[in-house]
């Protein structure tokens, strides 16, 4: 069983936005497999099925996205789901819009919500899905302004593409070895 962790913030007034990006790839997985995440539990929103043959738990933290570790760690460890099985696909804004890089542990790139997982879960040994949403207008400075603006139309338009290499990625992890899937996905 894996547990595939979107980041994002709950409410509709953070639907498109940029850093719910994790929230959107999930929920095109779960319509795409059939599964509503829908079920409440500990401050979170989860979905149960089938990917490929593969048990998964979708999840939306509804903590916000700074304060993910407490909603994964409660639910991984109340479906006894190891570090390992869990993928976490978030924003990254060290990255080009719509590049994807695929890591198994490692740094937590200044992702609060990352460091939050990391911290709850006392490991850094999950995958992480990072999602580039960087565009021409990005000020590191700015950076909390520009996670909570929406994506342009501009961009809304590249979204399919990302949203399918996405959910491409997340099938090879839970069909193939770890490794292969990184190394296919790395800077």
């Amino acid at each position: 069983m894996k547990l595939i962790v979107g980041l994002g913030n709950p409410g509709d007034k953070y639907n498109n936005n940029r850093a719910n990006i994790g929230f959107k790839i999930l929920d095109v997985i779960a319509n795409n497999i059939g599964v509503e995440i829908k079920t409440k539990k500990k401050k979170s929103m989860i979905g149960r099925g089938e990917f490929d043959e593969d048990e998964v738990v979708l999840l939306k933290p509804q903590t916000f996205s700074d304060l993910s570790g407490e909603s994964v760690l409660y639910i991984a460890s109340f479906l006894k789901i190891k570090v390992v099985d869990i993928v976490v696909i978030h924003e990254d804004t060290e990255l080009s819009l719509g590049q994807i890089i695929v890591e198994n542990g490692g740094d937590e790139h200044g992702h609060i919500g990352i460091m939050s997982i990391s911290n709850a879960l006392r490991s850094k040994m999950f995958v992480r899905i990072r999602i580039g949403i960087k565009n021409n207008t990005y000020k590191p400075a700015d950076k909390e302004k520009f996670l909570k603006e929406d994506f342009t139309p501009h961009e809304n338009l590249r979204l399919i593409e990302i949203i399918n290499d996405a959910e491409a990625a997340i099938r090879s992890i839970t069909l193939g070895d770890i490794n292969e899937v990184v190394e296919k996905y790395k800077m």
